[in-house]
């Protein structure tokens, strides 16, 4: 007999199975090394993969073709779904959400309720949290993206290699960025 769960991602009951280490759900279709962990209410679905020592827990959700690895870790109930990677010693938590082509990885973290998205990099210990919203850019380093404001030690927080203009949303305000200045 096959068990099935409903995901309440449109799909309906999927085959699953309980991962070994930690019990939380997985669909079938998922990949999990064993050595992952993903808790007890934490679920990955769709075409995820988790792979070495990340953690998924809490009530935290890796769908879609996210991949989690390294020692990476989605916890409390953050959401990481569409072609999104997170690795290395990255962490996403709280109300956080990544997704699209983005990636957070080496010591970064974003938590709170920050969205990262789009073609967005998050990496080298950069932050995002709050009610931030970031996508198209790269935040790396000491660089910390947050609430209402945007903070940028010298030229931390920069376009991507195309000419488009890139943009920071947040509390439903646009904001462009023009150019970051060294202090």
């Amino acid at each position: 007999m096959t068990t099935t769960f409903d995901f309440n991602d449109g799909n309906g009951p999927v085959p699953v199975h309980k991962h070994p280490n930690g019990g939380g759900w997985v669909a079938d279709t998922a990949e999990v090394d064993k050595t992952a962990y993903v808790g007890r209410y934490a679920m990955v679905y769709g075409s995820a993969r988790i792979y070495d020592n990340a953690r998924v827990i809490d009530n935290a959700k890796v769908y879609g073709d996210a991949m989690v690895f390294g020692d990476a870790m989605v916890y409390d109930n953050s959401k990481v779904f569409g072609d999104a990677k997170v690795f290395g010693d990255a962490k996403v938590y709280g109300n956080a959400k990544v997704y699209g082509n983005a990636m957070v990885y080496d010591n970064s973290k974003v938590f709170g309720d920050a969205r990262v998205y789009g073609d967005a990099m998050v990496y080298g210990g950069g932050w995002v949290y709050g009610s931030a919203r970031v996508y198209d850019i790269k935040v790396y380093g000491s660089a910390m993206v947050f609430s209402d404001t945007c903070h940028r030690p010298s030229d931390r927080a920069e376009k991507s290699d195309t000419n488009e203009d890139i943009f920071i949303e947040m509390n439903g305000k646009r904001y462009k960025l023009v150019e970051v200045e060294k202090s």
